[in-house]
């Protein structure tokens, strides 16, 4: 008889599903993007508990539930084209490519933008693409999306990430202070202009603008 899943990972989809992650599609790709593909090595013991990881360049890699519950949010759909802003590990990212058409991911350090790409195509996310950019300053040649979302706190939604949106588009993000808490926020586009709405309390790094400077 093949051994199971570890007790661990066995336990990372019970407590997604206790703390209310019901989208059958999102635990599926959950289940599915190996977590300890995307953290440091000395982390992969603890890759499958539900806790943020540090990653390099100060930055982190989110707590699952968080990154299940803002991927639920979203409401993908298989023909979507999405934005994500702060590639990181490129953990997001994966999950995000097994529930649309299409991912664009802008990371402002070069050295997590290289090792993401090099993670996804080891794991066949073709559909995503790993760019060095702003994303407070998305290149105009980007178009427009049906979903965004931010995984870095911003004090306030810049207009022009808002604006990329399509009719019905949805974002997400953490707003607030850099330094303390945030309220993740879901933005949906109407022919009435965008509509609002606080999600939870959350605790991200911060969203800094231009491309980082090389150490």
């Amino acid at each position: 008889m093949p051994d199971g899943p570890p007790p661990e990972k066995m336990m990372f989809q019970l407590n997604l599903r206790r703390r209310g992650i019901s989208d059958q599609r999102v635990l599926r790709a959950m289940d599915n993007v190996p977590r300890d593909a995307f953290v440091d090595e000395a982390d992969r013991m603890d890759a499958w508990r539900d806790t943020a990881l540090g990653i390099a360049c100060g930055q982190t890699i989110s707590q699952p539930f968080v990154v299940a519950y803002m991927t639920e949010r979203l409401e993908l759909r298989d023909d979507h084209r999405v934005l994500e802003i702060g590639t990181g590990s490129g953990y997001q990212a994966a999950i995000l490519s097994r529930l649309c058409r299409e991912v664009v991911t802008l990371e402002r350090f070069r050295a997590l933008a290289d090792r993401a790409r090099v993670r996804l195509k080891k794991l066949h996310c073709d559909n995503v693409e790993v760019m060095l950019g702003d994303g407070f300053d998305v290149p105009a040649d980007l178009g427009q999306f049906d979903r965004i979302m931010v995984t870095a706190a911003m004090e306030q939604l810049p207009e022009a990430l808002t604006a990329r949106l399509e009719p019905d588009g949805l974002l997400v993000a953490p707003v607030g202070p850099q330094s303390g808490r945030q309220t993740l926020i879901l933005v949906r586009q109407t022919d009435a202009g965008l509509v609002r709405k606080e999600l939870l309390d959350v605790r991200f790094v911060p969203a800094l603008p231009g491309i980082a400077r090389e150490l």
